[in-house]
């Protein structure tokens, strides 16, 4: 018998940008057509077709749902040639499907990729988030304080106003009292309408961005990529899986998640070193869109690597007919 291959993450990295491209790419010709399942699938063939291509055993963990609800790249496929080292795969072909299909900014492909059981088997439920940028002591925020204590907490580490601090909300009726509460505090809101692996995102480069904190409930799965990026670029999030019914606990039970009510730091969430990329689809804070002229198309693509703290802006021009 062999011995297992060691995640060489310098080596792959180039590799897993190349399937956040490819997927990105796929999905152009949808953007603004009105139809986003024609877009997440074009983003999830092309993912997946690249995917196989990169010399890894690979498992997707954090996926596009359950085997009896997703015919490809469903948690637990097994993906890449099988030689090469056993990895985790936590992607979303195509982050923003409503985004892409009416043309609205910040719409991506996103994937990370670890050693072999180093991310949180999330199951497809929501996740109370909160997340803040680098530089700051850890523990500053939690998800034990109120939304306006962590404004004012926040404000107090940066030595600012809490009129000065601009926080990140998806925008859903569940958290109208959030914003509410919030805004009480002065604070600025810049809300979003999907796509929150980019507003958690947004936080780490709050000079670009203009995002200093993100909170609410979103999808758990979600909050793992979320946690893989912000492993990278620096900051710090938590989240708390939450339940609304006794499928969804199951679903928990499932994925070996015994702790129901578990608070688990963004190191929780994935463990060891991780390479991230995401290609944008549409226009973003963070990302430029894809950009198609006659003959060519080019995409650009962040490509990070927590064991060095590397990130890595890769613009990518390519012929294309049609």
């Amino acid at each position: 018998m062999s011995a297992p291959v060691d995640f060489n993450d310098r080596m792959l990295s180039l590799g897993l940008a190349r399937v956040a491209e490819q997927a990105a790419i796929a999905s152009a010709s949808l953007i603004g057509r009105g139809d986003e399942k024609a877009a997440d699938q074009a983003a999830v063939n092309a993912m997946r077709e690249q995917l196989n291509m990169l010399d890894i055993a690979g498992v997707v963990v954090i996926g596009e749902g359950e085997r009896d609800e997703a015919p490809m790249l469903y948690i637990g496929e097994e993906v890449g040639t099988g030689n090469g080292p056993g990895v985790d795969i936590a992607l979303d072909p195509l982050e923003g499907t409503t985004l892409t299909a009416k043309d609205m900014p910040n719409a991506l492909t996103v994937i990370a990729m670890g050693p072999r059981g180093s991310m949180l088997h999330a199951p497809d439920v929501y996740m109370d988030k909160l997340a803040i940028g680098p530089g700051f002591a850890e523990g500053v925020v939690t998800l034990d304080m109120s939304p306006s204590e962590r404004v004012a907490a926040l404000a107090a580490a940066k030595a600012c106003a809490m009129t000065d601090i601009t926080v990140c909300i998806l925008e859903r009726p569940r958290h109208e009292e959030l914003i509410a509460e919030v805004r009480a505090t002065g604070a600025g809101i810049r809300l979003i309408t999907d796509g929150d692996v980019a507003g958690v995102m947004h936080c780490a480069e709050p000079e670009i961005t203009g995002i200093d904190m993100y909170m609410g409930s979103g999808g758990a799965p979600e909050g793992v990529l979320a946690a893989a990026a912000l492993k990278c670029m620096g900051g710090q999030m938590y989240g708390r899986l939450l339940f609304r019914n006794d499928d969804e606990r199951g679903r928990a039970a499932k994925a070996g998640i015994t702790d129901l009510d578990k608070i688990y730091a963004r190191d929780e969430l994935v463990t060891a070193d991780v390479i991230f990329a995401a290609t944008g689809v549409t226009n973003g804070s963070i990302l430029s869109g894809i950009k198609r002229q006659p003959g060519w198309i080019e995409t650009e693509t962040i490509l990070m690597r927590s064991k060095t703290g590397s990130v890595r802006r890769v613009q990518y021009r390519n012929p294309f007919e049609g």
